[in-house]
């Protein structure tokens, strides 16, 4: 049995606000206790004693110090053992399919996903549930009101456990086994996809891709799936160590932040210019999918692969259905009716999939901020998306382009474009929110430069199968001509509130699908202004980021 002189309890201070996990700035995790309030509270909550759990995290800035940590804590609350990938590094799909492969009681993962990192930077931890997915709302809120009233926490003294080798360990009565962080994922995808027909086209010398792992976690996943398995040279991998800080770079695969893939694709030439391209983010799970001087939307993304699900080995027997996230546009919604798929309309968050994907009631599911996912495991997936599409080109024989076009033409074109404005005051924020909702019974009917609102609305959601209801989710305002506003605020941020705001305009004539992003929706673009005030409102005359 575990020597009890061997275990500490340390007393919190006396005033204990409580904390919450999630995304901040790595000094607030650094914080006395702080770290520790959050671990211990989901000790206490999901009560692991005698479990196993993953533990792993995306190696940014305090992954190291985090997870000794919440290895000595563990140990002191009685977990049977704890499952870590090597150097402490375990991308979030990967904690997703090994809590699920293992049959484990849950994980815990440390990313602040696509948020930079460094000593300045952001941290954040979250907690994943038996089936692989984010904890359920009921869970957090539960981590959260125990985080406020716990007094102590339990700590194991000892010195620092060796995560460099594969082997397996123990810290007291608790084994700690270190993996791989990638073969069992790896593997996972050699099952999904055709690698023989991915390896044909990544091995020809007509076809050349290249794949930025923005100094994260997904650097290794890569260069083992893409160059050690699949054939792809050596260098088809850029930026594929992990580093603490992501070497300055902002990690989060997206036009504005993936400068050295966009100038690639879209400025490059002979040697710099290639076929396909794909950028990841900080814990891998989204992804960026680029074409020669083309850019896919996430929204078309998920369309897509909707729409040729059945040309992948793992989905050749059907889809049970689809879900999206409400400001997702409604692209997937097309290929569904015409492929007779339930489609579901969650509020954003990937647990809102997690019911859908128990219940089979989808296979497909994704974000337009650039995260999709299938029933493999139950968090979003940034290598599985970028193997699907490769996947889809050895069996099209098309370029990126071409196969973006084609569905177009079949399916009619969701024009779609997302605004953000960043670090705005808290206070401002849901002024701005509060007072757009307030206006919604005055929108209906009316009328902007020739857009004509059918209906509006404050999204909340039923879920079908535990029947949790979740309001206020985001402003909707549809037209009359398939066109949409949709205006809500993300908490993904660690400085204030970020505003956001998607627009969609919807084309089905091919003769009119040619015109660029930014003309379609020129006009829904100062709709939105008029609508909601976002100067007034926020002080800023452009958003941070356009997506």
């Amino acid at each position: 049995m575990m020597s009890m002189q061997s275990v500490n309890t340390i007393p919190f201070p006396d005033q204990n606000p409580g904390t919450s996990g999630l995304r901040k700035k790595t000094v607030v995790f650094q914080q006395s206790h702080y770290l520790e309030n959050f671990v211990q509270s989901i000790f206490n909550v999901m009560n692991f004693s005698g479990k196993t759990m993953v533990l792993g995290g995306d190696g940014r800035f305090y992954n190291r110090q985090a997870i000794q940590i919440i290895l000595r804590m563990a140990a002191a609350n009685g977990l049977a053992k704890i499952i870590v990938g090597q150097d402490g590094l375990l991308s979030t799909p990967a904690v997703s399919h090994l809590i699920r492969k293992r049959g484990v009681a849950g994980g815990i993962i440390l990313s602040a996903s696509h948020n930079p990192g460094g000593s300045d930077g952001d941290f954040g931890v979250k907690f994943n549930l038996a089936n692989g997915g984010p904890a359920t709302t009921s869970y957090t809120d539960a981590v959260f009101e125990e985080s406020g009233k716990i007094r102590q926490y339990s700590f194991f003294e000892a010195p620092d456990i060796k995560l460099d080798t594969q082997t397996t360990r123990q810290l007291g009565d608790m084994e700690i086994e270190v993996v791989d962080p990638v073969v069992e994922y790896a593997d996972l995808m050699e099952q999904l996809f055709d690698f023989d027909s991915i390896r044909t086209l990544l091995t020809s010398d007509k076809f050349t891709m290249r794949f930025d792992a923005m100094h994260a976690v997904s650097g290794p996943y890569a260069r083992e799936i893409f160059e050690n398995r699949l054939g792809a040279a050596v260098g088809t991998v850029l930026n594929g160590v992990p580093r603490e800080d992501f070497a300055g770079v902002h990690p989060d695969p997206n036009l504005v932040h993936a400068t050295q893939l966009v100038e690639m694709m879209f400025n490059g030439s002979g040697a710099n210019q290639v076929d396909f391209a794909a950028a990841s983010d900080g814990d891998a799970d989204r992804s960026m999918i680029l074409g020669r001087h083309f850019f896919v939307s996430p929204s078309d993304s998920l369309a897509i692969l909707t729409a040729n699900a059945h040309l992948i080995p793992a989905y050749r027997s059907g889809l049970l259905g689809v879900a999206r996230s409400m400001p997702t546009s409604t692209a997937v919604d097309r290929v569904a009716a015409a492929l007779n798929l339930n489609c579901y309309e969650t509020p954003t968050g990937w647990k809102h999939f997690g019911n859908l994907l128990d219940a089979s009631k989808i296979t497909l599911c994704g974000e337009e901020s650039f995260g999709m996912g299938s029933d493999h495991i139950r968090e979003k997936d940034g290598i599985w998306t970028v193997l699907f599409w490769l996947n889809l080109l050895a069996e099209k024989q098309q370029s990126v382009e071409q196969l973006v076009r084609d569905h177009w033409a079949e399916y009619g074109r969701n024009y779609y474009c997302r605004h953000d404005y960043e670090a705005i005051d808290v206070e401002q924020a849901n002024r701005f929110i509060e007072a757009l909702r307030a206006s919604l019974d005055s929108l209906s009917g009316k009328s902007f430069a020739g857009y004509r609102v059918q209906s509006c609305d404050d999204f909340s959601y039923v879920d079908p199968v535990d029947g949790s209801i979740s309001e206020h989710q985001g402003v909707r305002i549809l037209f009359a001509n398939d066109s949409r506003l949709v205006f809500r605020l993300s908490g993904t941020g660690t400085k204030g509130a970020t505003v956001r705001i998607y627009m969609e305009k919807y084309e089905a004539d091919q003769r009119k699908q040619g015109q660029g992003t930014r003309t379609a929706l020129k006009e829904l673009g100062v709709i939105a202004q008029q609508i909601g005030k976002i100067s007034q409102y926020t002080g800023r005359r452009s958003p941070n980021v356009v997506t």
